[in-house]
């Protein structure tokens, strides 16, 4: 069988790195042989069912001289790493996933079989993810190179060149098998529910902001939030907790921090918001989505929540940064808990389309066409 070679930050609890683990869980169940390339661990990661050979880049390249300054030093560092556990390891197939990681496996594949397959798969907006001018050029300058590009949506295909473009196959995110169950019976709380990192591109703000204007009209709601930052300045989390107080709406948000098995935490909850500036697929409106329910998000880039909420029918689409449009939509699902297990009940109809067999059936069909 191929030896397949899955190439990653981490697997940290992100959508990338829970396609990885998925297709991983898939491939070992057909007896393919499997290493798996992160540059780190972290704290909180997806925990696989069987021991898969884990290669290290960090442990890889410790105590390795930077010859070279600055960022091109630290690429050129990592690159060595990488084309030492490719020459060793000696995949049949590499699919690697997120920016830098994409960049770092086609820089490194002269150390590859020459019949050796390269899959990369962009898990963003790849405005945001080569948003720099070095990375943009990389990008569009190695990823030719590539048997294929994956892609999230179709619209993320206008980032690349036509080169580039020719490579592209748009594949579904997949959902995890607790996602698969009925919708939940009974009475939903009276919750609207948010699940995500805490950083500025989620748009907390945003919606605490909106909450807190539609709070009198419903004052038997709670906002419930999922996630946390990370620790650096990104993380959101004291500034939203402050403007709650500040809002005197405190009592009313409650701050849940990273949990796992959300599927069991939300599938009694009456609303979701994804509030996100951009996203790719986002995995947490699939999730919720799947577990049926009422599902309001922004239209944002690269068209992942366009391609799956139509809007009215299985989901609420709004603008971008909309506050107005956003209170207005939780204004008129609050209000009408009919409307809400309608949109709800048509939104989980996607679970069967995102089924973990369905979709890795389709990432076997490019990688071993």
């Amino acid at each position: 069988m191929p030896k397949i070679c899955f190439v990653a930050p981490s697997l940290g609890r992100g959508g990338a790195e829970r396609v990885v683990t998925t297709l991983a869980e898939h491939f070992h169940k057909s007896a393919y042989d499997l290493v798996l390339v992160t540059s780190r661990r972290v704290e909180d990661e997806y925990v696989l069912s069987f021991p898969l050979k884990r290669r290290l880049l960090e442990e890889e390249i410790a105590g390795t001289a930077q010859i070279l300054p600055g960022v091109l030093g630290r690429m050129a560092k990592r690159v060595k790493g990488l084309k030492r556990i490719f020459k060793e390891e000696q995949p049949d197939i590499v699919v690697s996933f997120l920016g830098k990681m994409n960049i770092y496996t086609m820089l490194s594949r002269s150390a590859l079989k020459p019949d050796a397959k390269i899959f990369l798969s962009v898990r963003s907006d790849p405005n945001q993810e080569y948003r720099g001018a070095v990375d943009r050029f990389l990008a569009n300058s190695l990823f030719p190179k590539a048997t294929g590009v994956i892609l999230q949506t179709e619209d993320a295909r206008a980032f690349f060149k036509p080169a580039v473009k020719a490579k592209c196959t748009v594949l579904p995110n997949v959902l995890s098998e607790e996602f698969m169950e009925p919708i939940a019976e009974g009475e939903r709380r009276k919750e609207i529910v948010m699940v995500g990192r805490l950083d500025a591109n989620k748009n907390h703000e945003m919606v605490i902001r909106a909450f807190a204007k539609v709070l009198p009209e419903h004052p038997d709601y709670k906002l419930v939030i999922y996630g946390d930052g990370l620790p650096d300045e990104t993380n959101t989390r004291p500034a939203l907790e402050k403007l709650a107080k500040t809002l005197k709406i405190d009592e009313k948000i409650v701050f849940m921090g990273r949990q796992s098995g959300i599927h069991d935490k939300i599938k009694h909850s009456a609303i979701f918001v994804l509030a996100s500036g951009y996203e790719g697929m986002p995995n947490a409106l699939l999730e919720a989505m799947a577990t049926g329910l009422c599902c309001i998000s922004t239209d944002c880039p690269i068209g992942g929540p366009r391609s799956v909420i139509h809007d009215h029918e299985n989901g609420v689409l709004i603008p971008v940064g909309d506050e107005s449009a956003l209170e207005a939509t939780l204004l008129e699902v609050m209000g009408d808990e009919t409307l809400q297990r309608q949109l709800g009940t048509e939104a989980h109809k996607l679970a069967e389309e995102l089924s973990p067999e369905r979709v890795c059936r389709s990432w076997a069909e490019v990688l071993f066409n």
